[in-house]
């Protein structure tokens, strides 16, 4: 079937390693709306974070945020779909990393809080530099994360762990998928445990965008690079993966395309899904 939807991650897949988005991939990305099809934002970022130079397009009208825990139309403002840890599981999660060495982030109603350490200094608990000015622009700072994640157990789009150790975050993640059945989890980068309801996933949230718009999942095609987009790329109808892909993420997709750097959003749609490669 024609490609009639196109799924976007963001972070080292339409952005590039400065987290910009390249005037190449705007481009294509304009004339794949141009040409009649939704370009969908599918990211781990909650709604407050998503990039300026992305939501200024005025043909980008829906978003699937915090791995599908949210899905919005960014049009209207109206949330079209949303999910909530449950408190019971959000508790079991703070008694199971209690004393552990980790940091938590913690999504709610679109806006990400992180404990006051982790955004004064990200490196510290694992994040590459680049990532600094992202996190220190978009997380509100919170002095006492534990009291602040019990005050709002009810209200968690998601909990983030950030995870320095590999062999500890590894731990976690066995612990989390065996003893709290209601999850959904994920990574999209060496450093974070990314957690929601277990109706999460971007998956989850593009069935609502295509319900939403009348299509079948065959006419989406998805962009992605890490373990947080497999899913989504195996529900597409082509599911391409960036050079610079995670394993899991390459073993998903249909197709690899250039890497984040070399504008290998705009070779894809190009080249497998706009009718004219030289627009």
């Amino acid at each position: 079937m024609k490609i009639s939807c196109i799924a976007l991650d963001l972070d080292r897949t339409t952005l590039d390693s400065n987290g910009r988005l390249s005037a190449d991939n705007r481009k294509a990305i304009e004339a794949a709306i141009e040409q009649g099809i939704h370009v969908v934002i599918a990211s781990g970022r909650a709604l407050t974070s998503l990039p300026s130079d992305v939501l200024a397009m005025p043909g980008i009208r829906y978003a699937i945020t915090s791995n599908g825990a949210a899905v919005y139309d960014l049009h209207t403002g109206e949330c079209l779909k949303q999910y909530k840890l449950t408190a019971e599981s959000a508790e079991h999660i703070l008694k199971l990393t209690g004393g552990r060495e980790v940091a938590y982030e913690a999504f709610i109603d679109g806006h990400p809080y992180a404990q006051k350490e982790y955004v004064a200094d990200p490196v510290r608990f694992g994040a590459l530099p680049k990532a600094i000015p992202y996190i220190q622009s978009t997380r509100r700072p919170v002095e006492d994360m534990q009291s602040f994640l019990k005050e709002h157990i009810k209200e968690l789009d998601c909990l983030d762990l950030v995870v320095k150790n590999e062999e500890i975050k590894c731990q976690i993640r066995n612990e989390l998928e065996q003893k709290v059945s209601d999850i959904y989890v994920t990574s999209s980068v060496e450093q974070l445990l990314e957690i929601s309801y277990k109706d999460c996933g971007k998956h989850s949230g593009a069935k609502v965008i295509l319900e939403h718009l009348g299509l079948e999942r065959e006419q989406l095609a998805a962009f992605g690079d890490a373990d947080n987009d497999a899913d989504l790329l195996a529900f597409a109808g082509l599911g391409i993966a960036m050079a610079n892909a995670s394993k899991k993420c390459r073993e998903a997709a249909d197709w690899v395309t250039f890497s984040n750097d070399e504008n290998g959003v705009a070779y894809g749609i190009r080249h497998r899904i706009l009718s004219d490669a030289s627009v």
